[in-house]
């Protein structure tokens, strides 16, 4: 088979390499759509896997076309998504089924090989069978799509008619579409170009706020009369913009912080005076359920998708085949260029 093997730091080749050999607890998912996410550019190009050689990529669907055992062949021929990771199953948080929370995870496409590559050994217990109606590109989305709602799931939605959402990437705006779902009426959204602006009014509503252009605290303090936000919603990762996610949320208000810090963080005073004076309830967010069970992350989403209510392909704005991978790479660290979800497909 082909795949995009990363041998160390700054080092994808494209390369031949056997079909990977399956345990009696895993299938051979033929990958048909992969997506790029942007924690894999530094992890491909900074920082590495956990170890070389590693397939990377965790965004991904496919069909699955053999299986390690024959108690598992009813899976032969179906569509899948697949949840990257991989649970211990025995630390105190997989007893408690949170196993997004597990002390000694696997991860595909980080720390054992991932959808780069024109098939994945998959464990049986990660799969999630795609209904009817649901194609493989909102499916090799529904991992980002998972991780955006259980950020929300955080919170106590229940009386919210405010939300800002700083950062406008994949998972800001899959944010966004879960709380247009939810029928929060005012959405106001910080980004940094008129290109996000642009593709949020092609399918959302939502009040835009370019933090290159105007104050995003003045600007969300203004459009609620200068209570500030219900809750809001930190999808970069960085001391400015938790800064500003602090200060434009109301007394006794919700932020929660979704975005990976690049680096460390540090806040003023007055920012950290605020979380104290204001009662502010902050949340921590990481991955997402899935249990297995109707009501995790994954099968909400994948009702989700197969009754329209949010569409995660309408952000993709790059489509490669996949031999042009390292294009897709390309797109996402051109700054010049604007993308939100880049997809590989099986041509």
């Amino acid at each position: 088979m082909k795949a995009y093997v990363l041998e160390g730091i700054g080092q994808l080749t494209y390369k031949e390499l056997p079909t990977p050999q399956l345990r009696e607890n895993e299938v051979l998912v033929e990958v048909v759509n992969a997506g790029i996410c942007g924690s894999d550019i530094p992890r491909i190009f900074k920082t590495g896997t956990y170890h070389f050689p590693t397939i990377p990529g965790h965004e991904f669907a496919g069909i699955v076309r053999e299986t390690g055992s024959k108690e598992n062949s009813h899976f032969l021929g179906r569509r899948v998504g697949v949840f990257p990771l991989i649970p211990c199953m025995e630390c105190e948080q997989c007893r408690q089924k949170a196993y997004e929370m597990c002390q000694a995870y696997g991860y595909l496409g980080s720390r054992t090989d991932g959808g780069f590559a024109e098939y994945v050994a998959v464990p049986v217990w990660n799969l999630i069978a795609l209904p009817d109606g649901v194609g493989f590109e909102d499916a090799a989305m529904l991992e980002p799509a998972c991780v955006a709602l259980h950020a929300i799931r955080q919170a106590d939605m229940e009386n919210v008619k405010s939300a800002a959402v700083y950062g406008c990437g994949t998972i800001g705006m899959l944010v966004i579409q879960w709380l247009v779902s939810l029928g929060i009426p005012d959405i106001y959204a910080v980004g940094t170009r008129k290109e996000q602006q642009e593709l949020l009014a092609e399918f959302l509503d939502c009040r835009f706020c370019n933090c290159h252009m105007e104050n995003p605290v003045d600007f969300v303090m203004e459009q609620t009369k200068n209570t500030g936000a219900d809750i809001v919603f930190e999808c970069v990762g960085v001391a400015d913009s938790i800064s500003n996610a602090v200060m434009s949320v109301k007394a006794g208000g919700q932020v929660v912080l979704v975005g990976n810090p690049a680096g460390d963080i540090t806040l003023d005073k007055q920012v950290y005076w605020k979380i104290l004076r204001r009662q502010l309830q902050i949340y921590g967010t990481w991955n997402s359920s899935f249990t297995k069970e109707a009501e995790d992350d994954w099968h909400t989403a994948l009702k989700a998708l197969q009754e329209g209510t949010i569409s995660p392909a309408k952000q993709i704005t790059h489509r490669f085949p996949f031999e042009r991978l390292g294009d897709g790479l390309q797109a996402m660290q051109d700054k010049e260029c604007f993308t939100n979800k880049v997809m590989i497909c099986k041509a």
